[in-house]
C-alpha cells in the first residue's frame, strides 16, 4: 500500500512521530514484512509518502480495517492538509539495479468502465516511448484489487530525478496523455524515492524494508569503529608526521571512512547478518537477540584487538 498525505507547515515533528507509531502498530500485524517513508522531494508540496509491504491481500486487509489504525488516523487527522491518497499494488517485483539516485512515480488511472482494453494498449504505447526515455529503468502495471482498489495503477523507475522530470516533462508524454483521455477519467502523480539507502540494499528478493533504527545504528558501529581505529593508526600518524592541519586531517578521515563503508564494509556486514537486518528473515526475538549477541560479540572482539594493539 501507498499512501500519500500533506502534512501541514510546522507540524513535521509531529508528523514523523505519529507516522513511527503508525509503522510500529503495523509491525504487529500478521502478514507484516516492511514500511518505509520518503520525505518529500523537490517541488512536492510538503507531500510525504509511506509504503506499507504485507505478504498477502488477507493481511493487508486485516490491517486496513483494524480498530488500532482507525484510532491512529484519528490522532493524526490534524497533521494533514487533506485527506490521504493511496494505492494498493498486489505482486509487483523488486527495482533491479537499484542506486541512491533511483527515484519511482507512481501514477493512479480511474479507467472508464468498458474501456480496460483500451487503457492497456494505450499504455503499451507509453511504455514504448518510455523506453526511449534517458535513465528509464522499467514499468510494472497493477491491476484493480476487488474490494480494496478501484484504479489502475502504474509504477515506473528513472535513474536519477533529472531524467525522470524530463519524461513527465516532456511533449512525448503531453501527446500520450492527450491521446488517452478517452480512456480514464483522471489520473494523479506521486514521486518516491528509491527503496532503500545506500547503506541498506539487500540481494534481490530480500528487499521487505529497511532494519529498524536500533539495528541499522548497531551496524554501522560495527563497521565504523575498525574503520576509525585502522585509519587513525596508519592514516592518521603519517599526517600527523607531516603536520597536516587538525581540520584537514580530519576531513581526509572521514572521507576516507565514509568512502569505505559505503563501497566495502557495510555491503559486508549487510550480507554477513542478513538473517538479523532483512525484517523478513529476522521474525522471531530469537533472532533478533541472538543477532545482537553476535554484534556485541564483535565490539568486544574490536576493543581488545585494538587494546592490545595501541598499548
Amino acid at each position: 500500500m501507498v499512501t500519500s498525505q500533506k502534512v501541514r507547515a510546522g507540524r513535521v515533528d509531529e508528523y514523523q512521530r505519529w507516522q513511527a507509531r503508525t509503522n510500529e502498530a503495523a509491525r504487529e500485524f500478521e502478514g507484516f514484512e516492511g514500511a518505509e517513508v520518503y520525505p518529500p522531494g523537490a517541488g512536492a508540496e510538503n507531500e510525504w509518502v509511506a509504503v506499507f509491504r504485507f505478504s498477502g491481500i488477507g493481511h493487508l486487509t486485516a490491517w486496513l480495517a483494524s480498530d488500532r489504525r482507525r484510532e491512529l488516523l484519528a490522532e493524526g487527522q490534524g497533521l494533514f492538509e487533506g485527506p490521504p491518497t493511496q494505492e494498493v499494488l498486489q505482486g509487483g517485483a523488486p527495482a533491479e539495479q537499484a542506486t541512491p539516485e533511483t527515484v519511482t512515480a507512481v501514477i493512479s488511472h480511474v479507467v472508464k468502465p468498458g474501456r480496460e482494453e483500451d487503457f492497456l494498449r494505450w499504455q503499451e504505447k507509453v511504455l514504448k516511448a518510455q523506453e526511449a526515455s534517458p535513465g528509464f529503468m522499467g514499468s510494472e502495471m497493477f491491476k484493480p484489487v476487488e474490494g480494496v482498489q478501484e484504479r489502475w495503477v502504474v509504477v515506473f523507475r528513472f535513474d536519477s530525478s533529472e531524467h525522470l522530470e524530463s519524461w513527465l516533462g516532456s511533449d512525448v508524454r503531453a501527446r500520450l496523455l492527450e491521446a488517452g483521455r478517452d480512456c480514464f477519467t483522471s489520473y494523479d502523480v506521486r514521486k518516491v524515492g528509491s527503496a532503500f539507502s545506500g547503506w541498506f540494499r539487500f540481494d534481490k528478493g530480500a528487499q521487505d524494508g529497511a532494519p529498524p533504527n536500533w539495528k541499522q545504528a548497531m551496524s554501522v558501529i560495527l563497521a565504523l569503529y575498525p574503520t576509525v581505529m585502522v585509519l587513525n593508526l596508519t592514516v592518521g600518524s603519517e599526517l600527523d608526521s607531516l603536520d597536516v592541519p587538525g581540520h584537514i586531517a580530519l576531513f581526509i578521515g572521514n572521507v576516507l571512512s565514509v568512502s569505505a563503508l559505503t563501497w566495502l564494509l557495510m555491503p559486508l556486514v549487510n550480507k554477513v547478518f542478513a538473517f538479523w537486518l532483512v525484517p523478513a528473515r529476522a521474525r522471531s526475538r530469537r533472532v533478533h537477540a541472538a543477532g545482537a549477541a553476535v554484534v556485541m560479540l564483535c565490539y568486544l572482539l574490536f576493543i581488545v584487538i585494538f587494546g592490545l594493539t595501541t598499548h
